[in-house]
This record gives structure tokens, sequence and C-alpha cells, in this order.
């Protein structure tokens, strides 16, 4: 599980890099910028999320295969293959809404003079879905063969491009021109181009993976397995998307407290959205290792993966959970300066954020490698179903309750942030424990 989960971890902190490195190089251009990248940035996050969860639906359906038969070559390839057409297909949709984000973006209120800027970056930005889709399907092809190091290789080797990009496109430097906020769009659709040409050169040197023939007869249909990725993938996309909307919903509360608020918040989260890379990274790796044993109908090993995973993410999430509550001016130090008086409001709050993230850490570490081990056995609808009650039954009504009823500001929006994690862990890891019983173990024709 280990040797499986670190390239996996890293390849997620490696892909955070790249959104800091966007972040911090709009920061450089002034404040109006930083703010118009994060009008874009969020906008077009709502939609891509929807499309990664039914590209991740790949990973599963490999996994299980490679259980099935550790030879197979046609249903594999037939996988990725129609993995790569389910991209084209949401790739359309998406870029459709994400060229209208001027007019989305003031129809919501917004500043018209960020509006316009947001739609101008949002317009480059948005060809990096695509080729980031199709990395994600190659990504999965390599971690199902359970082989995940080039990923992370590829993704370091994005990150540097994306810095150096961004540096030469944004001010123009060493004679490229200069096009603002433009520029960082326009280099992270290339770093996501970059990604994907990168594995297709993998694919095309490795012994191992070269066997597959990927691209090969890319035109032929498979409908059946077409609609196994929809069915399997829009439960993903939908529980994807409950969790980040309500993260965005909790930063707009914030920001109706105060601008001190949201600064603690904003910090806080970051903090707790580094750590989630780890416990995110076991969820993915026991999507493999459960699928895989799914496959080969090996009981003992379902049970196994599953807990090995579980106990890693969430062990990892208490030492992280200790660090916030005993050092937490060493944490918020890399954001703020600790020492300037100016900043002491946000600092004591960003303190009480991180006691509540402490609690928050521990219980959304175990909802998300629950849902890569449920993910395994092909368990999506109902944990579906548990993420809409969670986060928007339970979460986001405590927080607005909690938070603007009761009075409890900021405090009471994590509190509720901290629920409704914590009934998604209860939830999904009670169905874990009830597979066997509600057939889930079994494996489908």
């Amino acid at each position: 599980m280990l040797v499986l989960s670190w390239p996996m971890i890293l390849t997620n902190l490696a892909q955070t890099a790249m959104t800091a490195t966007d972040v911090m190089m709009m920061g450089w251009v002034g404040a109006d910028t930083l703010a118009a990248g994060a009008l874009g940035t969020n906008l077009y996050y709502v939609p891509m999320i929807f499309g990664l969860g039914l590209m991740t639906a790949t990973s599963p359906m490999m996994a299980r295969e490679l259980g099935r038969n550790k030879f197979t070559v046609r249903e594999i390839r037939r996988t990725v293959r129609q993995g790569l057409w389910l991209a084209v297909t949401i790739s359309v949709p998406i870029w459709l809404i994400l060229w209208n984000t001027e007019t989305i973006l003031i129809a919501m209120g917004q500043d018209r003079a960020l509006a316009v800027e947001a739609g101008h970056y949002v317009r480059a930005l948005q060809w990096a879905v695509l080729p980031f889709y199709c990395y994600i399907v190659v990504r999965s092809f390599i971690a199902a063969l359970e082989r995940p190091g080039w990923a992370l290789v590829i993704a370091l080797f994005a990150v540097a491009f994306n810095a150096l990009a961004n540096w030469l496109l944004i001010f123009g430097n060493l004679g490229f021109p200069k096009f603002g906020i433009v520029g960082s769009g326009i280099a992270t659709s290339l770093s996501s181009a970059l990604m994907f040409a990168g594995f297709i050169i993998v694919i095309s040197l490795d012994k191992q993976f070269r066997r597959y023939r990927l691209f090969g007869r890319f035109w032929r249909a498979d409908w059946p397995r077409y609609r196994e990725l929809l069915r399997l993938g829009l439960p993903i996309a939908a529980i994807l998307s409950f969790e980040v909307t309500i993260f965005n919903a909790a930063a707009f509360l914030m920001g109706l407290i105060g601008a001190d608020s949201l600064a603690a918040h904003a910090i806080a989260i970051q903090i707790a959205s580094i750590a989630f890379m780890v416990p995110m990274g076991f969820g993915q790796a026991a999507t493999v290792r459960v699928g895989r044993a799914y496959g080969a109908q090996d009981h003992e090993g379902i049970k196994r993966a599953g807990w090995v995973a579980f106990t890693a993410g969430t062990g990892f999430m208490v030492v992280t959970a200790l660090l916030m509550l005993l050092a937490p001016h060493t944490l918020i130090s890399a954001f703020v300066d600790v020492s300037n008086p100016a900043n002491a409001n946000v600092i004591s709050l960003a303190v009480t954020f991180l006691a509540f993230a402490a609690l928050f850490q521990i219980f959304d570490g175990g909802q998300a490698v629950a849902s890569g081990m449920l993910r395994g056995l092909h368990d999506t609808t109902i944990p579906m179903i548990y993420a809409a009650i969670a986060y928007w039954g339970i979460g986001l009504p405590l927080s607005i309750v909690l938070g603007f009823w009761f009075g409890l500001k900021g405090a009471g929006i994590w509190l509720g942030l901290l629920s409704g994690l914590a009934a998604a862990a209860i939830l999904l890891i009670g169905r874990w424990l009830r597979r066997k019983r509600l057939g889930i173990e079994i494996i489908r024709p």
C-alpha cells in the first residue's frame, strides 16, 4: 500500500503546487489581478470537478479487470479508449459554459471590472480541461498497473514548466509577450497538455505499457463500456461536486462576516488542504488495491487492502491534528507575519479555526479513504446520497445556523463543516462494515 500510495501522494502535492504558483504570481501583479483570478478559478473548478469525477471512474474499472485477469489487454485498452471518448464528450459543454465566464459573474453580482478580467483569464484557462482529463485517464491506467511513479515524474516536470511559463507570459520576461493574467491561463493550459504528452511518450517507450496499444483503433466505439463509465462516474462526479461546493459556500459565508474571518479561514483551509493530499493518495491507492481484489473475488484481500489504507490515512491525519493543536502559530507564520500587530485579529481567528480543523482533519481523511475503498467495489450511488445528506443536509445548514443565528460567526461555520465531514465519514465507513451483508462484495457480471 505504501509503495503504491507515496507516488500518488506526491503527485497530488505537485498538482497543488501548480495552483499555488498561479495564485502567487497573480498576487505579484496586484490585488485586483489576484481577485479576478480567484473569481475565475472558483468558477472554473465547479464544472471541471464534475468532469474529473467522471474520469475517476476509469480507475476502479481497470483495477477490477486486472483483478479478474492480470494479463488482460483488450479490456484495459477499451476502458482507456472510452474514458478518452468521455473526456471529449464532457469537455465540449464545459468549454461552452466557461466561455461565458464574464456574463455569469456579472449575473452573480460581481464587480464588472473584475468579471471582465476573469473572463479573459478563463478563456485562456479553459483549454486545460481536455488534456487534463486525458491525463487523468492515462494516469488511472498506470496506477491500475501499480506503476504510479511515472505520474510523479511528469507532475514534477509540469510544476517547473508551469512556474517558468507563468513568469514568462504574465510579466513578459526574456522577450516573451506580456499577457498579464491571461498568461497564467495560457501557462496552465500548456502545462496540462505537457502532462498528457509526457504520458504518451512514456507509454510509447515503456515495454510494459506499449503492449496495451492504448491508442489503437481509437475510433471504435464500445457503447456498453461507455455507459458503464457513466453509471459509475456520475455518482463520483456528484460526490466531488457536493464536497467542493460546500467549501465554496463556506468561503462565501466567511466573507459575509468580515475580511479578517475570510483571511483566517483561507489560511486554515489551505493548511488543511495540504494535509488532505495524503489521505487522498491513500484513497486512490485503496481504489486500485480493493478493485483488484474485487475482480479476483478475494474477499480477504478486499478487507485487508481497505483497512490498511484507512489506518494509514487516518493515522497521518491524527499526527497533523496534533501539529495544528500544538504549533498553530508556526503553521500560520507561513502565510502572514505573526509579529505584525496589524495581523493580530487574523492570527487569533486562524488559531481558533485550526483547533476545529484538527478534528475536521481526522474525519476528512476518514471519508476520503472510505470513499476510495467503496469506489474499488464499484459502490458509488449510495455514497453519493450520503454525500448529499452529509454536506448539504447537515454541514451547510449547521454552518448557517451556528454561524449567524447563534452568533458563533466563523467558529460556527467551522463547526458546521466539521459536522458534515463527520457525518460523511460515519456513513461511509458504516457502509464498508456492512458491505458483505449488503452484497457489495459480490462480483457483478
